[in-house]
């Protein structure tokens, strides 16, 4: 998803264009980031990732949540839409909206050809700014494959599962989910 980008935008701003826009966007420290649609691929692996999160921890104390939601990292003065996140106990609110998650135990990202390094990169230092987030999990949509940093202390341990025979385990929410279903009906390039 590329996104085109607009300066100089206070919070109160970015959250009243939201409203009057009714589309997505995200906000780092004043600045906006219009998101673009995905591909078929992507929205497949997002409802499949959030699907087999919802039937796997119906019951537990933790709850999936789907793109539409936003999270806050208040450290750095910015808001996301992750593909699907995970909160644990109860849910806890920026003062700023109170919409907008600021405990999320696990982050998950579906890559794309246009995000992958900010993803990778920025993205992932931004989001480890948030003391809950214990797992983040990238979803490659081009091939069967799952890059899973998870936090061990001031460290991130970074381990990968390819192959769609295979199972992604997530560790913080003792689930695994195959591959097989994360990819299904994905058609790969």
């Amino acid at each position: 998803m590329e996104a085109k980008k607009l300066d100089n935008f206070s919070i109160k701003e970015y959250l009243d264009l939201e409203i009057e826009t009714n589309e997505k966007h995200e906000f780092l420290d004043g600045s906006i980031y219009s998101l673009a649609g995905g591909t078929i691929n992507h929205g497949r692996i997002s409802g499949n990732i959030f699907a087999e999160l919802h039937v796997n921890l119906k019951g537990s104390k933790c709850n999936p949540i789907n793109s539409d939601v936003k999270v806050y990292v208040e450290s750095v003065n910015s808001f996301f839409y992750p593909d699907a996140m995970v909160i644990c106990d109860e849910i806890e609110t920026s003062s700023k909206d109170s919409n907008s998650i600021t405990n999320p135990k696990v982050i998950i990202e579906v890559l794309s050809k246009s995000t992958a390094s900010y993803d990778r990169g920025d993205k992932f230092f931004l989001y480890r700014q948030l003391e809950s987030l214990e797992e983040y999990i990238l979803i490659d949509q081009y091939k069967a494959q799952i890059d899973i940093h998870k936090r061990k202390g001031d460290l991130w341990k970074i381990t990968r599962v390819s192959g769609i025979e295979n199972e992604l385990e997530i560790e913080v929410l003792e689930t695994k989910i195959k591959l097989s279903e994360i990819y299904d009906n994905v058609k790969f390039e």
